[in-house]
């Protein structure tokens, strides 16, 4: 029988300390603010290194920026991968994408994925191209759904944006038993977009099936922004279109990057980043499949298994700021990045 889902505590780690203490315990400085994107709206965070002691900033050799999953956002267990890079030294910044999380949009509902991308890159590039960043490598992360969504983003950059892109049990290819039916959707399409938004596609029980830990689990389950409806007859469309539309992109792919996938992914089919490798023109191109993992490769596999998959990733990003960064570290303050940006207590 499985656990009961408990009441909500305020944080994923429980109701005390306080944010900024544990923040501070883990050697971070923390911000949030709200961005307002072409599109709409969107909710941010950064991590930024500090020293546990003294609680002043360190020097910082590249800036990471990360997109969750479906259904997820940047507050929960999300976080703990932006702290783990942060501890690296790097800046790390994330936005929950539209329709997720704190931002803009219907929760759960992606029409338009270009848009969803857009609002996200806009962000990503307020920061990347402020001053206090522009000679420091710059790194791409996604997440599931957020790989896909990072290819976008990638694909939509001005050339040589960006120094590398990670991805983490990237959405290229669906599994069979999670497409949606051509025959579903033709006849939710004979509705005029009525059906769009409708909660009325397959669940797949989407978060068991990604997370083999029990107790992340449990803790998964407790995040109070989660989505938890069915999935949307827009959202599902979109998400098979923007599948086919990236897989064939991948030839113009030329960025070093690093994908990782487990074996008995049920979400996101390990063959996507297969495909990725095999066809990238990317002359610095890395894979690795972990045998016997589930899809949450950081969040939902246990400590000694998060462990293995965060040191590989810290291996190949602090090996591509060696081959590419020019040995340029800095110390940058949160405050001095001029993105124009609105307060979390300001709006809330």
């Amino acid at each position: 029988m499985s656990s009961p889902i408990p009441s909500t505590p305020r944080f994923f780690w429980g109701d005390q300390p306080e944010e900024a203490e544990f923040y501070a315990s883990q050697g971070i400085k923390h911000h949030q603010s709200f961005y307002q994107s072409p599109y709409g709206r969107i909710f941010t965070q950064s991590f930024h290194p500090i020293d546990r002691g003294m609680g002043e900033d360190v020097p910082i050799k590249g800036v990471v920026f990360m997109t969750h999953g479906y259904g997820s956002d940047t507050s929960w267990l999300f976080q703990t991968t932006a702290i783990a890079y942060a501890t690296w030294g790097y800046a790390v910044y994330c936005a929950d994408l539209l329709g997720h999380g704190r931002s803009d949009g219907l929760l759960g509902y992606i029409g338009d994925f270009e848009a969803v991308a857009g609002a996200s890159l806009s962000f990503f590039l307020s920061v990347r191209n402020d001053p206090v960043y522009a000679d420091l490598p710059a790194f791409l992360f996604g997440e599931s759904m957020g790989g896909a969504a990072t290819m976008m983003m990638y694909l939509r950059s001005p050339p040589d944006t960006w120094t590398g892109v990670i991805l983490s049990a990237p959405l290229f290819i669906m599994p069979e038993d999670m497409k949606p039916s051509k025959w579903r959707l033709f006849m939710f399409g004979l509705l005029f977009g009525i059906a769009e938004t409708w909660q009325a596609m397959p669940d797949n029980k989407v978060v068991r099936n990604s997370i083999r830990d029990p107790e992340r689990l449990r803790i998964m389950l407790a995040n109070p922004r989660r989505y938890t409806g069915t999935p949307r007859v827009g959202t599902m469309r979109e998400l098979a279109r923007i599948c086919e539309y990236l897989q064939g992109s991948f030839t113009t792919v030329t960025v070093p990057f690093l994908a990782v996938h487990g074996t008995t992914d049920g979400i996101t089919a390990p063959e996507g980043s297969k495909m990725l490798y095999e066809k990238a023109q990317s002359k610095d191109k890395s894979l690795i499949l972990y045998e016997g993992f589930y899809h949450s490769l950081i969040q939902g596999e246990s400590e000694e298994n998060s462990k293995r998959v965060l040191g590989d990733m810290r291996e190949w990003i602090d090996e591509r700021v060696k081959r590419y960064g020019g040995g340029i570290t800095k110390t940058v303050k949160a405050d001095e990045v001029g993105v124009p940006t609105v307060s979390v207590s300001d709006k809330q």
